[in-house]
């Protein structure tokens, strides 16, 4: 059984759109691409690397999965994701006829969801999940995300595709670990744990 991670940039009210630059994605007009940059420093650097040095391999929606594929392949080889990107199998979703010219890129259409769960029943290493937020959406209705590693930025958007959005289900998390950048950027990581508790704090 293979464990499906979320890792995701996000802003305090929950973006996740063009993270790592202007150009990234426009779409809707977001006007704030790059927004994580000023608070990048060494520790989250560390931090990232220890996320992405253990094997995985990458599940991808096509617009993500086109952005990477035109800029790792070409990154120094130092570089944190460099390596371990480009080594990754990439499993592509999507319902067109993209290009998977980057190297070991496995197209998945059809019923992804049927796909996506047969690819979790395989012996393998973890499918982690960058970007991609339709594909997100999707995983997130059909409760098939087992973690969450978020990296929460001292920042407010506004605007902007997030994480949490129509494809969200109630559903309960318990905090694996977290931790804190001296540029306030929190790394929290989360593991799905059953049904949302209720209670009252009324007294009788």
């Amino acid at each position: 059984m293979r464990k499906l991670v979320v890792l995701s940039f996000l802003s305090l009210d929950g973006v996740m759109q063009a993270p790592g630059g202007p150009e990234e994605d426009t779409s809707g007009g977001f006007e704030y691409g790059g927004w994580t940059v000023p608070h990048s420093d060494r520790a989250s650097g560390s931090m990232m690397g220890e996320q992405l040095a253990m094997p995985f391999d990458l599940l991808l929606g096509r617009r993500t999965y086109e952005l990477f594929a035109a800029y790792w392949p070409n990154q120094d080889a130092d570089a944190i994701a460099t390596g371990p990107f480009n080594r990754a199998t990439k499993y592509v979703v999507s319902n067109s006829s993209p290009q998977l010219g980057w190297e070991t890129s496995v197209l998945l259409s059809g019923d992804v969801v049927a796909e996506i769960r047969r690819l979790k029943d395989q012996d393998g290493p973890m499918l982690q999940v960058h970007g991609s937020g339709e594909l997100v959406q999707t995983l997130l209705r059909a409760d098939l995300v087992d973690e969450l590693w978020l990296k929460i930025f001292p920042v407010t958007l506004g605007s902007g595709r997030r994480l949490f959005g129509d494809g969200t289900i109630p559903a309960g998390f318990t905090l694996l670990s977290s931790a804190t950048t001296p540029l306030g950027v929190i790394f929290a990581s989360y593991e799905r744990s059953g049904e949302v508790r209720t209670g009252s704090f009324a007294t009788s």
